[in-house]
């Protein structure tokens, strides 16, 4: 038997008949299902105060993960580059903002370069490189134009 979800219009209409108290209950108890919910909640509670922490700490996990990551063997390196993909992939669902995804996909992609692991000329991460400079152009086209040229620049020096 499979279970019907509501829409997500008629969840807000349910949480809009919630008191405070009740709401903060419910934040708090959704906060504790994943990692994912607890970082994307605590982005959203501090990016008034600090509007690039979001990005910052993006950058700082990455840089962590390729660190950590093994380029001593084309096929280490392929899984390491595949392994850090996927945390991107995930740390960039924390943020609605596109400028903030374009940095970090862009961050990404120099680390790639900057690491080594183009070196290997690999279907695979040369594959996967090339998908990520696609997805930064394509958020790039939609922001405004001082920030576009700024980030494009960064962009043409990754298509050398």
């Amino acid at each position: 038997m499979m279970m019907n979800f509501p829409s997500l219009a008629q969840i807000k209409k349910e949480l809009g008949l919630l008191s405070e108290k009740e709401l903060i209950e419910v934040i708090a108890d959704l906060a504790k299902f994943n990692r994912e919910n607890k970082a994307y909640l605590f982005f959203k509670l501090q990016e008034k105060d600090n509007p690039n922490l979001y990005l910052e700490m993006v950058q700082e996990e990455l840089e962590m993960e390729f660190q950590k990551s093994n380029t001593n063997h084309a096929y280490y390196a392929k899984k390491s580059a595949q392994a850090i993909r996927r945390k991107l992939n995930k740390l960039l669902k924390l943020s609605k903002k596109k400028e903030d995804q374009v940095e970090a996909i862009i961050f990404f992609c120099e680390r790639l370069k900057e690491y080594g692991f183009l070196n290997f000329r690999n279907l695979v991460i040369d594959n996967l490189y090339q998908i990520q400079v696609g997805k930064a152009k394509k958020l790039l086209s939609g922001l405004h134009e001082d920030l576009q040229y700024d980030l494009s620049l960064r962009l043409e020096d990754l298509e050398k």
